[in-house]
């Protein structure tokens, strides 16, 4: 296989991947030259990726048409002065484009800068400022291109500005260049150490901060894409994110074709709907879907036995906590168990349910080797079995491929997270007696009421147990006596009006279900939870909420 030239891949138990798993990283390694143009020689007529949209477009490319376009894309983008560093800011939604886009600047040397469609115009300024993009490259979207001109405008924003779909004013024509540029392209010199890729984070407290990977980040994502989510050749595979979020790094692009994967693409131009996702996976027959909680929750509200998902081998979860009900209904439905993957955009997956272990509902999965993570206290001591700890990955020996260099250009907020020879997650976990993690919460979202500590997560999964409970957020508000209680924001079910009897019977519904003193002494329902645009709740915006009044 292909994927053996940087690992070895067969092993017999969760121990011997832990012992004898290893990447090798080649000298000067770039993703462009050394994955695409490879599996455009060994496998030329294999698709690379099929999309469709919902207007019923659809555009299918193989590996060796792969090659030619993104080759003519980096030609096109080294015509207008862009190389090796130049950043390259895409807001293309789920448009085949970002596809061409993303491995044209890998091989160019450029530092792709992928960001979300919605943004507005005081969000791109920020970007803007704090980037300091070389190019933008947007969706055929007209409320974005003006957005983007509006941003401009105000801070001296990108130069150089194209759109796919047409020749609009303010913007060059990206298909129309693209079509007319030559195919020849030599390779360009790029180092490990070069930046590679940029993220925004996802902002639930204050500004988002960028978080910088060098050229060594795909080969991280070998543990995500074979070990996680058991892609194996020839598979589609299809996780549900739009083209900003660290998510298509980790299910749309680089350890999928490293495992020689077909990508399903799916740009839906209106509001998400589940049935979408159900119908896809029923007519292009896709063989491993992945998501987070929140799709889940909502596909099993739906008539799963209306549809036929035969074709799926394997269904996967992360970007948030899964719950219990969540689980237990899709393996009632499909047979099939959710395997959970935690991570961040700072990181390829720290831990998972890999397929050499019995799943344990709603547990993380045990530490990737490779990354090796370790709980710690205060001190920065490990702490014992069944104590809580911070999620950390030493470094002191090097940083392993696939983890972030830091925050770009904000060495402080670096060094909040590299130091003393540990990268810091800032998420709260503890382990159990057979090496599973459990989530608890971040570290600054973990409540302390009346000495105890109590993680947002596990209320709402007790609540989430119940069925008038379609979503919920736990936060903690001050309390005279007991320090800080706990706070529900809860979305109703279909069918389920709120009502006091309603608050005290899901109270109850707690005490039952875990420990007593984390239920929820106040309860708010509401139409909706505030969510960044990867779809994680924003907790610290329900905490001002609560802090206003």
């Amino acid at each position: 296989m292909f994927i053996d030239r940087f690992c070895k891949t067969e092993f017999d138990s969760y121990e011997s991947f832990k012992r004898d798993f290893k990447i090798n990283v080649p000298e000067n390694f770039n993703f462009g030259y050394d994955v695409v143009d490879q599996l455009a020689l060994v496998r030329p007529d294999s698709y690379a990726f099929i999309w469709c949209n919902d207007r019923g477009e659809e555009k299918r490319v193989t590996f060796a048409e792969l090659k030619v376009m993104t080759d003519k894309c980096a030609n096109m983008l080294a015509s207008q002065g862009i190389g090796r560093g130049d950043i390259v800011m895409t807001l293309l939604r789920c448009a085949w484009q970002y596809w061409i886009v993303a491995v044209a600047a890998h091989k160019l040397g450029a530092v792709l800068l992928p960001a979300v469609y919605q943004l507005m115009t005081k969000d791109l300024v920020y970007r803007f400022k704090a980037s300091g993009a070389k190019a933008v490259i947007c969706a055929d979207i007209p409320e974005l291109r003006g957005h983007i001109l509006e941003a401009c405008e105000a801070c001296g924003g990108p130069e150089l500005r194209f759109s796919i779909g047409g020749d609009y004013e303010g913007f060059m024509d990206f298909d129309a260049m693209l079509d007319s540029a030559p195919e020849a392209f030599e390779r360009r010199v790029t180092e490990n150490s070069d930046p590679f890729l940029i993220f925004f984070t996802s902002g639930t407290a204050g500004n988002p901060k960028m978080v910088t990977h060098d050229f060594r980040y795909p080969l991280g994502h070998i543990l995500t894409a074979k070990f996680w989510q058991d892609i194996r050749p020839g598979d589609l595979h299809y996780t549900q994110a739009d083209t900003g979020w660290a998510k298509t790094s980790w299910g749309k692009i680089y350890g999928q074709w490293i495992c020689e994967a077909t990508l399903f693409l799916y740009d839906c131009s209106g509001r998400f709907n589940p049935t979408d996702i159900l119908s896809l996976v029923e007519k292009y027959r896709v063989n491993i879907l992945c998501g987070p909680a929140t799709v889940y929750r909502f596909l099993i509200k739906e008539d799963l036995s209306a549809y036929d998902l035969s074709s799926l081998h394997h269904c996967c979860i992360a970007g948030e906590p899964l719950n219990g009900e969540v689980y237990n209904k899709w393996k009632e439905y499909t047979g099939l168990e959710l395997r959970e993957g935690y991570g961040m955009s700072e990181t390829a997956v720290i831990a998972a349910n890999f397929p050499w272990m019995g799943v344990k509902a709603c547990s993380m999965g045990k530490p990737s080797p490779h990354f090796n993570a370790v709980l710690l206290d205060d001190n920065g001591c490990e702490v014992e079995r069944g104590e809580e700890g911070e999620v950390c990955i030493p470094v002191s020996s090097g940083s392993p491929a696939g983890l972030t260099v830091g925050y770009y250009k904000d060495p402080v907020k670096t060094a909040d997270i590299i130091h003393d020879g540990y990268f810091h997650t800032g998420d709260m976990a503890w382990m159990d007696e057979d090496g599973y993690l459990w989530f608890v919460g971040r570290s600054d979202d973990v409540i302390k009421s009346s000495g105890y500590r109590i993680g947002p997560f596990e209320v709402e999964s007790a609540l989430m147990t119940h069925p008038a409970v379609l979503e919920a957020a736990i936060t903690a508000v001050p309390d005279p006596e007991r320090g800080q209680i706990v706070k529900a924001y809860i979305v109703l079910a279909r069918g389920y009006t709120a009502s006091d009897e309603l608050k005290k019977e899901l109270q109850n519904h707690v005490k039952r279900t875990t420990a007593p003193y984390k239920y929820p002494r106040v309860i708010d329902f509401v139409e909706s939870l505030p969510k960044t645009a990867s779809d994680k709740i924003k907790r610290s915006e329900l905490r001002n909420r609560d802090t206003k009044k």
